[in-house]
């Protein structure tokens, strides 16, 4: 398995999984100001729109302060659909537990309604919150130098890139 896929995880609860342990990475990355990540998951049965809970403590330099999101984790074969998030309210949802954000994770990607859906939260919210989708391929990206989350989640794309360092290692030895 040349490419890093999706197709390596085996059900919802691992996706769920692969999601947290990229933001718990993030405070690992000097890319970004975080001094500490708390990732809180909803456990088993209806999550009413939250799968996760992350709470970052983000460093400007001056201060500390903390971002919350809620994330919902979408594991569907198909683009994901404004009906499969017709459960609840997404505003209501940020007010619920105080978030600064909404994150939508899916294996696949989101429909043009939903994608529209997005872009008008965000454009006509009062209070300036963020609303945000990431396609299977936005969170490949994201966690594709991330070591430990592929050694962990992809054990197929793991496996293939061990070996590729092991030939170019013999090719370096047959040069000198």
């Amino acid at each position: 398995m040349e490419r890093l896929s999706l197709d390596e995880i085996p059900d919802w609860q691992n996706f769920q999984q692969l999601v947290c342990g990229y933001f718990h990475a993030v405070k690992q990355d000097k890319e970004f100001n975080v001094d500490d990540v708390e990732v809180a998951v909803t456990g088993d049965g209806s999550d009413g729109g939250r799968d996760i809970l992350v709470t970052l403590n983000v460093n400007d330099s001056i201060n500390t302060f903390k971002r919350i999101w809620v994330v919902q984790c979408k594991f569907h074969n198909a683009n994901i659909s404004k009906s499969d998030l017709n459960d609840y309210n997404i505003p209501s949802l940020l007010h619920e537990y105080g978030a600064h954000g909404y994150l939508l994770v899916c294996r696949n990607s989101v429909t043009s309604p939903v994608s529209r859906m997005f872009e008008g939260l965000k454009a006509n919210c009062p209070y300036k919150r963020s609303y945000a989708f990431w396609t299977g391929d936005d969170l490949l990206q994201r966690v594709r130098l991330k070591n430990n989350l592929i050694d962990h989640f992809f054990p197929k794309h793991s496996m293939f890139l061990k070996q590729q360092k092991v030939k170019a290692e013999e090719i370096l030895k047959e040069n000198q």
